[in-house]
């Protein structure tokens, strides 16, 4: 039973999301350099080069990201280069993701192109497990990283 409660929970969540109005909109004539941290629900028509963490992305055809992404749930129409961590992926037919996917929920329209790890997971194992630290690691690479330079 606790499966269907899970399966429903996601869904519920997606369409209450999906029918918030959108907060925030980076249009196609704009690029972003830099981190982009965001609440509710957020369109991203032009480039950002830089990590994306947040709760609603939609990325349109002509949004491009190269950085790491951390989201609720993303729907991905566009380009994303780097690691995407999400509950909820929906890769629509023009998407392209290259990079390590982690998803609990994950739709993929044929037609889409995504290259590189795909892991199928809770949202709290994602979190302590896969986290890409600023250098694209994980977690305890990243803490050998740090005695190495400490000593």
């Amino acid at each position: 039973m606790a499966i269907f409660n899970k399966k429903d929970t996601l869904e519920e969540e997606a369409s209450r999301v999906s029918k918030e109005a959108i907060s925030c909109i980076i249009s196609k004539d704009m690029r972003i350099t830099g981190e982009i941290i965001f609440k509710g629900k957020a369109r991203i028509d032009g480039t950002v080069d830089g990590n994306v963490r947040g709760e609603y992305l939609v990325l349109s055809e002509t949004g491009r990201i190269n950085g790491d992404l951390e989201l609720g749930a993303l729907i991905c129409h566009g380009a994303v280069e780097g690691n995407v961590i999400a509950k909820l992926v929906t890769a629509h037919s023009t998407a392209s993701i290259l990079g390590k996917l982690t998803s609990a929920n994950l739709t993929v329209e044929p037609g889409a192109t995504i290259e590189g790890e795909i892991h199928a997971s809770s949202k709290e194992s994602a979190e302590t497990n896969t986290r890409p630290g600023p250098t694209g690691t994980n977690k305890e690479q990243q803490k050998k990283e740090e005695k190495k330079t400490t000593k």
